[in-house]
């Protein structure tokens, strides 16, 4: 079809504040628009590219598998593209003798994670374990239930009438910790919390706990205290609440770690998995997909990419945390591998956020891009106040294309001041 000539596109944009570019490639760290500009993907996307873009071997496996078997009905075949990913995948899932139950993406993921807790229950003959348990401040995808478990109240406003079967605590967000003794004993006030959550609903009502090991896109990069995730896991155990490790974003060695709850040696029940499980080449679901994904193991283990991130990671943080140490702006640094945040505030001191309405995280987005530089972001996580800004790399970033991000990341929050 030949595009319109009257300016208008028939797609329904997800921005619709300005006109975008068009991408018309990109390699390794790189995206270049049909205007001939070239931008640095800080962000991997949605923190989804992990091994870079116009990987070769992937897209080589996606034709490959394409042509012999695209599409076959899971209650009919299996194929040999997804058994064989399912076997070299498993060693490495922090799940005890684990299954793969193959779906399109992460909030699908999370939607069938609650519908097998359900099963679960239901196949023991505990019909009455209805309820699961979210965190304050998460996200979990955007279809009904993964919403409700979710807890980022701006995506929930609209949808209200809709919601409301599940129950929430307070995260682990150690830069504004809830816990009036912090920072002693974060992880024991937090499990604590959560037991009396699951005795208030009845014990037996409670069908599972959900949670990111690391909080992503709504706290941008929140690492708990290492005392948090065996404490809490230690309760669900206690209650026969199934634990839900979300690793959507976190997974396949983001942290510097195959999987984020492998930094604390917990085992979870069920595992969410999606974006860096085939590096955003292809929506993990059918036979192609799982070549795909497959492809993108092996380009994770054969070159070290899991150590890449831990190590580029830990000089992204180091040198970021030096660039802005004076920035009036910079309230807190944090991360873990190459899933790094930055939270931006109006007073350091005070950690006052900015107000909404002054779309701190807006502007620095925009003077990034205007660098050459892609962030990522989220807002309105202090009572609808608060800025964050997240960077996450493919992990074959260079030495010096880490430098670039931070410099340009710096002029980026630096013009905050002269706005």
């Amino acid at each position: 079809m030949l595009p319109r000539d009257d300016g208008v596109s028939h797609v329904f944009h997800r921005v619709l504040s300005r006109p975008l570019p068009r991408a018309v490639r990109a390699e390794g760290v790189w995206i270049e628009d049909d205007q001939g500009r070239r931008y640095l993907d800080g962000a991997g996307g949605a923190i989804v590219v992990n091994v870079g873009h116009g990987d070769r071997s992937l897209v080589d496996a996606m034709a490959e598998q394409s042509g012999r078997t695209s599409y076959v009905h899971g209650t009919v075949f299996t194929t040999e593209a997804l058994e064989s990913y399912a076997d070299a995948v498993a060693p490495l899932l922090p799940l005890d003798d684990p299954r793969i139950y193959p779906v399109s993406g992460g909030s699908e993921a999370v939607e069938t994670a609650i519908k097998l807790v359900r099963t679960f229950h239901l196949a023991r003959g505990e019909a009455s374990r209805t309820r699961v348990i979210g965190r304050h401040a998460s996200y979990h995808g955007n279809t009904l239930g993964a919403l409700d478990v979710g807890g980022k109240q701006a995506l929930r406003r609209p949808y209200e009438p809709w919601l409301g079967r599940f129950d929430h605590v307070d995260a682990a967000y150690e830069y504004r910790c809830p816990n009036p003794d912090h920072p002693a004993a974060c992880g024991a006030w937090h499990a604590e919390r959560l037991d009396r959550s699951i005795v208030d609903a009845g014990p037996s009502t409670v069908a599972a706990f959900i949670a990111e090991p690391v909080a992503g896109a709504t706290l941008a990069a929140a690492v708990p205290t290492d005392d948090y995730w065996p404490a809490v896991a230690e309760v669900c155990r206690r209650h026969g609440v199934l634990l839900i490790a979300d690793e959507v974003m976190t997974g396949f060695g983001r942290t510097g770690r195959w999987f984020a709850v492998d930094h604390w040696g917990v085992r979870p029940d069920v595992v969410t998995v999606g974006k860096g499980s085939t590096s955003g080449y292809f929506p993990f679901g059918f036979a192609a997909c799982a070549a795909v994904a497959h492809a993108a193991l092996r380009r994770l283990t054969e070159d070290d990419l899991v150590d890449a991130s831990a190590r580029q990671g830990e000089r992204l943080l180091t040198s970021l945390s030096s660039a802005l140490e004076d920035d009036p702006s910079v309230g807190d640094i944090r991360g873990v591998g190459l899933m790094v945040g930055v939270e931006l505030v109006a007073d350091r001191t005070s950690k006052v956020p900015f107000p909404r309405g002054r779309q701190a995280t807006e502007r620095v987005l925009a003077a990034a891009r205007d660098a050459g530089l892609l962030l990522y972001s989220s807002t309105g996580h202090v009572d609808g106040d608060g800025d964050l800004v997240m960077l996450g790399p493919p992990f074959v970033i260079t030495d010096d294309e880490c430098e670039l991000i931070v410099e340009r990341t710096a002029v980026a929050i630096a013009s905050l001041r002269t706005a």
